[in-house]
Parts: C-alpha cells; structure tokens; sequence
C-alpha cells in the first residue's frame, strides 16, 4: 500500500475495534481530570494501529497519544490518536474519531481521519483532500464575522488568562461550536461545515491529521504564541488571518 492507502486502512480498522469494544462494554480510566478518559479501546486501537506500522513501514517512527512510541531509521513519523473525543465516545455521543498523520523530515504529508457518524473517511496526501474516495472541493474563503468557530473548552481553561483570550475570536464570529473532538472538527472545516477551528496547546496528535485535511482543502493552517500559549488556528484563509490578528499574535 502506498501512505495514502495505509493510512485510510490505519484510522478505518482502529475506529472498527473501538465500534465493536464499545458495544461490548470497555474499561475506561481517568488521566488528569474528570474530562480527559482513557479506555482500553483507547489502547487497544493504538497498539493495533502501532503493530500494523511495524509491518508495513518498519523503519518509520511512532508516536501516540496512549504512549505509542519508535525512532524513526528513515525521517518518517507517524502519530496516532485511536479515539479523538474519548469522553464522547464513553458518553454514547457521536462527534469521536480515529486519527492519524504522517510526517516526513518534519513536512507534514499525510493525515487520515475516521468517523463512523456521519460514515466519512477523510485522507490528505500529496496535498489534496478525499472524503470517501472523492476529492474535496476547496472551501469558500469567508471573513470571521460570517464563520461558525469551533473551539474546545475544558472545566480548566475557565480559570485561565487563556478564556478571556479566545472570547475575542469567537465574538467576533457568526457562532461558536464546541464538539469535544478537534479531529471532527478539522473534518468539518475542510468541508466547509465550520469556517475556523483554534484551539490552544494541542499535542501532535490532535493538530497534524486535521490540519493536513485542512490545507489539503485550500485552507489556512497555523500556530501563533499570543498571551503565553500557542494557539493553533486552521480554517478559510481570511478568517485565519483576521482571528490571528485578534489573539494579538507576537
């Protein structure tokens, strides 16, 4: 399989095995707080992905957000996230996602993500986006003030400079959506559902599948340090512009 190919297998058998651990019944843990659950879904998609790796591009590296990890012999690595949205995905709601990415001497190639509601298969390579199989068309580039904006906002930012920071974007936006999965939600930007996605400190794992599908939709993707955090912004190129403006970017 080419990467193209193996990432789409990748992120569609790790959201199968967590389909079916879910109907079955999982085991599901707390990391740091409340809202940040791990299951052994979690897990044991992870180490599916991990071993299908090791068979198929042995020498590229690993890294997971469920601690997944191999040097790279060749300047490829691969992130995976088996379950983006994991408190939604125990909760019985919709908006979670299997993710991955792939990197090359630190260029970001290719990045995959998996919903099986609504039954999408979204793969970014060579600088295009597919949905299914098809081509995405580019999205409309829009200002902020006509955009919906999606963020994610946890019990712990609501103590935080970083609340008062982000309400200068999202009012200046047409309206806010909050889904608990940034992956979704970078899915939803390259259809052109959502207009802008910013959301402050992510992982790897969390930024680089969806911003491929991002760029490879004709969309802005960028990280800016405004205020003591990085913000990570990706959506129709005028509403980045103008959001990274408002953060008062340095």
């Amino acid at each position: 399989m080419d990467d193209h190919a193996l990432a789409a297998a990748l992120v569609t058998d790790a959201a199968r095995l967590a389909a079916e651990m879910r109907r079955d019944g999982t085991d599901t843990e707390r990391k740091t707080s409340a809202a940040d659950l791990v299951t052994a879904a979690d897990r044991a998609a992870e180490e599916l992905v991990r071993r299908a790796l090791l068979e198929h591009r042995p020498d590229d590296g690993v890294l997971g957000e469920e601690g997944a990890h191999a040097e790279s012999a060749d300047g490829r690595r691969w992130t995976i996230d088996p379950i983006d949205g994991t408190f939604n995905y125990v909760a019985g709601l919709p908006a979670w996602c299997s993710a991955v990415s792939l990197e090359v001497d630190g260029e970001l190639r290719v990045g995959a993500v998996r919903r099986l509601l609504p039954d999408e298969t979204w793969v970014a390579s060579d600088g295009r986006t597919t949905c299914n199989g098809v081509p995405v068309e580019d999205m409309p580039d829009i200002p902020l003030g006509t955009s919906s904006v999606a963020t994610f906002l946890n019990a712990s930012h609501l103590h935080t400079a970083a609340v008062e920071t982000v309400l200068s974007v999202l009012g200046a936006a047409a309206t806010v959506r909050i889904s608990g999965s940034g992956s979704c939600d970078l899915a939803d930007v390259a259809a052109g559902r959502i207009g802008l996605w910013v959301q402050t400190d992510c992982a790897d794992w969390d930024w680089l599948p969806g911003r491929a599908l991002v760029e490879g939709a004709g969309g802005s993707a960028t990280v800016v340090t405004a205020h003591g955090h990085d913000w990570h912004l990706a959506g129709a190129p005028t509403a980045v512009r103008e959001a990274v403006a408002l953060l008062g970017a340095g």
